[in-house]
C-alpha cells in the first residue's frame, strides 16, 4: 500500500494505491477482508462511513436466522436439494444457487470457528428449524443478534490480522476507465475533516469489494437501521447494472426502535389496535374483517413463520391480510397502529386467551413450547425471553406499553448484478452482501446471511487467484480517471459557493415518501408512471438544488444525489415490470384499485391477480443499467442449475491447474 498527497483543482487529496479496496464494515465486507488476508493478499484497505454502522451490527429479529445446509438429524439433505430450494424461489440463477448451497457449510463453520455461538447439543449437532420458504429445517440462530455476533467475530479477526481500516470515510464516487468497462478506484470524503479543501481521499485500486448493504436511505417507512443508508446509487452512476430491483421484502416492524416483529413476537398472539393521530380512539381494527376468533388468532400466529408480506397469503384470511389492514389504517385512514403485548386480542368484547378455541397448529406449538400463559407478554417471556429483554435494552418495556408499528421496507432481494464469483459486469467490482441482487423473488429466511458469507468468500478467492497484480501507476490512473475526479470537485465547489443547503432535507424526504408511497406493498400502474416522471425530473435537477457549508453537508449532498438516482432506477424497474405484464408476487401487489377496501371486496377472496410466471418479464431476471444519461432495461433468461461432473481425479487435475476460476 502506498500513500501520498495530490493537488487537483485547488483541493489537496490524500492518495492511496492498494490492490483491493473494501467498502463497508458489515459481515460480508469483513469476511472478504479476512479471506483475502488468509489467502496471502495483504494489500487490503477497508474504508467505511461508520465502523459497525450497517445492518449486520444493528438489525435482527426475535431469533435472527442463519440459513445453511442441514448438518444433523435423520431428515436427508444435500447440496443439490438446497440449491433447488433456493432456485425454486424464482428469478435466481441456478449456478448462483448452487454456489450458495455448496459454500454454506464452509461459511457456517468458519463463523463457528471464529466464535459465533450457534447452539449445538453434546454430540455436536447444530439443530435447525423451519423458516419462511424453507422445506428442510435448515435454519439456525445465535439469538436476536446473530448478525451482530457475526460482525463482532469478524471484526475481531480483522484487527487480529492488522488489516488497515479508514473509519469516517464515505465513498462518494466509483472511478472507472473511460469506457466504463471496469473500476479503477474510488473517491471518498473524510467526515471528521473540517476543511473541505482537504476532505477528499483518492483510491487507486485493482479491485473494489462493495459491501455497503441495502438501500435503506430511500424509504420513509423502513426498518433498516438509521445508520444504514446504502450506496447503490454510486454504483449505478459508474455503470454497474442492477437486477431484480422490483423485489424487496416488506413486513411489520416497530418504529420508535426499528426492529422486525417476526417469529415469537407474533406467535404469542399479541393484540393489534389503531388510534387517531393523538393516540386516542382505540380500535381493534382486525376484528372488522376476520370472521371469528380462530381465524384471527391463527393469522397473527402465522405472521411469525410468514413474516414478509406475501400476496399469496392474503386469501382465505391468511397472515398477510394483517399487513394489508395495517397499511390501510396508516396510509389510507391516517391512523396510528400498535401492537400490545399486555393484552390478548379481544373477540366480541372478551379478551381472555382461549387456547382450546385456537387452530390446532397454534395450540400444539404453544403447548409444546410451554407457552399457554394468560397474556402475550407472559407467553413471550416463556417462549423467548431474550426477545422481551431486547426491547428493554432500548428503553421500551413491553410489559408496560404498546409499540407503534408499520409495514416497513426490510430487505432488498434485488440489487447489483454479479456472476458466480460475485463480480459485476463492471469488472473488478465485487458487490457482496445485500447490495448484491442474487436472491430472486422468494428466499428462505436467513439465506441472505449465508449469501453474504459465501459470496464474499468467493469474491476474495477470485481476486486472490486472478486479480492479484499491482495497481497501475499514479500518472496512468489520473489520465484515466482525472475527468471524473475533476467533475466531482467542481460540483463540490458549486455546492459550497452557490448551492442551497436548505433544500437538502426536503429533497431527501421527497425521495423517501415517493418510494414508500409507490414502491412498497401496493403498486398502482398509473401512480408508478407519475412517480417515475417525478423522479426523472428530480434527478435532472438535483445537483443544482443542493448545497453545503461544511464537510458533513457536502457528504449529505453526495448521498442525496446517489439516493435520487437509486430511487429512479428502482421505480423505473417497477414501471417496466408492470408495463410488460408483470403481476403480483414476492412482497407486493400490483393493482389498479384505488384503495385496500376496494381491492379486498370480500376479504376471504380478494381481487389480487397473482403472478403465474407465464411471460418473459415474470420468468426472467430484469437487468437495468444507467449509461450516458439513459436507463437501459433487458430481460435475461434464468440460468438453470448446472450439472456437475464430479469424478474426483478430473476435479483434482482441474484444481491443480486453477481451471476452476
Amino acid at each position: 500500500m502506498e500513500s501520498e498527497r495530490l493537488e487537483l483543482s485547488g483541493y489537496l487529496l490524500e492518495y492511496y494505491s492498494v490492490n483491493t479496496l473494501i467498502i463497508g464494515s458489515g459481515a460480508a465486507a469483513l469476511n472478504a477482508a479476512v479471506t483475502l488476508n488468509s489467502l496471502g493478499q495483504e494489500d487490503i484497505l477497508i474504508a467505511t462511513t461508520e465502523w459497525g454502522g450497517g445492518t449486520s451490527n444493528n438489525a435482527g429479529s426475535d431469533k435472527q436466522t442463519y440459513y445453511k445446509l442441514s448438518l444433523c438429524g435423520d431428515q436427508p439433505d444435500s447440496v443439490p436439494e438446497m440449491a433447488r430450494d433456493l432456485f425454486n424461489g424464482r428469478c435466481m440463477h441456478g449456478d448462483t444457487a448452487l454456489c450458495e448451497a455448496q459454500g454454506s457449510v464452509q461459511a457456517f463453520m468458519n463463523l463457528v470457528w471464529l466464535g459465533v455461538p450457534f447452539p449445538h447439543d453434546k454430540y455436536g449437532a447444530y439443530a435447525g428449524y423451519k423458516t419462511d420458504h424453507d422445506p428442510r429445517s435448515r435454519a439456525t440462530s445465535a439469538g436476536p443478534y446473530t448478525s451482530r455476533m457475526m460482525f463482532e467475530a469478524l471484526a475481531k479477526e480483522v484487527r487480529k490480522r492488522k488489516i488497515r481500516i479508514l473509519d469516517k470515510h464515505q465513498i462518494v464516487a466509483l472511478l472507472t476507465d473511460p469506457g466504463k468497462t471496469k473500476v479503477l478506484g474510488a473517491l471518498a470524503m473524510k467526515s471528521e475533516e473540517e476543511d473541505p479543501q482537504k476532505a477528499f481521499v483518492l483510491f487507486n485500486s485493482v479491485n473494489i469489494v462493495m459491501g455497503t448493504g441495502g438501500p435503506g436511505g430511500i424509504y420513509e417507512t423502513s426498518v433498516y437501521p438509521l445508520s444504514q443508508s446504502g450506496s447503490t446509487g454510486i454504483a449505478f452512476e459508474a455503470g454497474a447494472p442492477g437486477q431484480n430491483l422490483t423485489e424487496s421484502q416488506f413486513g411489520i416492524a416497530s418504529l420508535e426502535f426499528r426492529w422486525n416483529l417476526s417469529g415469537s413476537y407474533q406467535q404469542v398472539i399479541p393484540r393489534y389496535f389503531s388510534t387517531d393521530i393523538k393516540g386516542t380512539d382505540e380500535r381493534e381494527f382486525l376484528n372488522d374483517v376476520f370472521p371469528n376468533y380462530k381465524t384471527l388468532t391463527r393469522a397473527i400466529f402465522l405472521k411469525g413463520y410468514q413474516w414478509p408480506f406475501d400476496p399469496r397469503k392474503v386469501e382465505s384470511y391468511g397472515s398477510s391480510l394483517i399487513d394489508l389492514l395495517v397499511f390501510r389504517e396508516r396510509e389510507e385512514r391516517g391512523r396510528r397502529v400498535w401492537i400490545d403485548f399486555r393484552r390478548n386480542p379481544s373477540w366480541q368484547g372478551d379478551d381472555r386467551f382461549k387456547p382450546v378455541e385456537t387452530d390446532k397448529e397454534v395450540y400444539d406449538y404453544l403447548l409444546r413450547s410451554g407457552s399457554l400463559q394468560s397474556t402475550p407478554v407472559e407467553r413471550l417471556l416463556a417462549i423467548n425471553s431474550p426477545a422481551l429483554q431486547l426491547y428493554g435494552e432500548h428503553g421500551i418495556d413491553l410489559r408496560a406499553e404498546p409499540i407503534e408499528i408499520a409495514v416497513c421496507a426490510q430487505h432488498n432481494n434485488g440489487g447489483l448484478k454479479g456472476n458466480i464469483w460475485w463480480e459485476s459486469d463492471l469488472r473488478h467490482l465485487f458487490p457482496v452482501g445485500e447490495v448484491n441482487g442474487s436472491h430472486g423473488v422468494y428466499r428462505p429466511g436467513g439465506s441472505a446471511l449465508n449469501s453474504g458469507q459465501v459470496g464474499s468468500y468467493r469474491a476474495a478467492k477470485y481476486i486472490a487467484g486472478k486479480y492479484n497484480n499491482p495497481c497501475i501507476g499514479a500518472e496512468i490512473f489520473l489520465s484515466e480517471t482525472g475527468t471524473q475526479i475533476t467533475k466531482k470537485l467542481e460540483l463540490t465547489s458549486f455546492w459550497l459557493t452557490s448551492g442551497s443547503k436548505e433544500n437538502n432535507s426536503k429533497l431527501a424526504g421527497e425521495i423517501r415518501k415517493r418510494m414508500s408511497g409507490y414502491g412498497a406493498i401496493i403498486r398502482n400502474p398509473a401512480r408508478i408512471a407519475d412517480a417515475v416522471k417525478e423522479a426523472e425530473a428530480m434527478y435532472r435537477e438535483i445537483s443544482g438544488l443542493t448545497g453545503a457549508s461544511s464537510v458533513e453537508e457536502l457528504a449529505d449532498c453526495f448521498t442525496l444525489t446517489g439516493h435520487c438516482l437509486a430511487h429512479l432506477m428502482y421505480l423505473e424497474a417497477i414501471k417496466f415490470y408492470i408495463i410488460k405484464g408483470g403481476k403480483s408476487r414476492g412482497s407486493y401487489i400490483i393493482t389498479a384499485h384505488n384503495s385496500v377496501d376496494e381491492m379486498l371486496g370480500n376479504p376471504g377472496s380478494p381481487d389480487i391477480d397473482l403472478c403465474c410466471y407465464d411471460n418473459p418479464v415474470e420468468e426472467g431476471i430484469m437487468e437495468i443499467c444507467y449509461k450516458d444519461g439513459h436507463i437501459i432495461k433487458k430481460i435475461e433468461k434464468v440460468r438453470e442449475i448446472p450439472s456437475q461432473e464430479l469424478w474426483f481425479e478430473n476435479v483434482w487435475k482441474s484444481y491443480l491447474k486453477d481451471n476452476y476460476l
